[in-house]
């Protein structure tokens, strides 16, 4: 059972990060001015090295979804929530080391 909530958890909150991901992407290419496509922007981020800074901001609403079950006292799915967290924070580091 426990491991059952920790599932659903990190389900939720993958689910959540890429959603986020997704809509701050969308949100730069729309302010960028000229008419790039997704596979564009994404391109141009991973060129110019700001691919961790969007997905840090896509783990933005992880943290509402996390405060959310600890108020709910959902406290595995906050667990599951938090383990998507460190590997968008591994995810992170490895494109910030692999800009190098």
């Amino acid at each position: 059972m426990v491991k059952k909530e920790i599932i659903i958890g990190f389900i939720i909150g993958l689910l959540i990060n890429c959603l986020g991901f997704i809509l701050c992407l969308f949100i730069f290419s729309t302010l960028s001015g000229q008419e790039y496509t997704f596979t564009e922007t994404m391109k141009a981020s991973i060129k110019n090295g700001s691919l961790g800074s969007l997905i840090a901001l896509g783990a933005i609403p992880n943290l509402i979804t996390f405060f959310y079950f600890l108020r709910k006292n959902n406290i595995y799915r906050a667990r599951g929530i938090l383990l998507v967290c460190l590997i968008a924070a591994i995810c992170i580091a490895i494109s910030k080391f692999e800009s190098y």
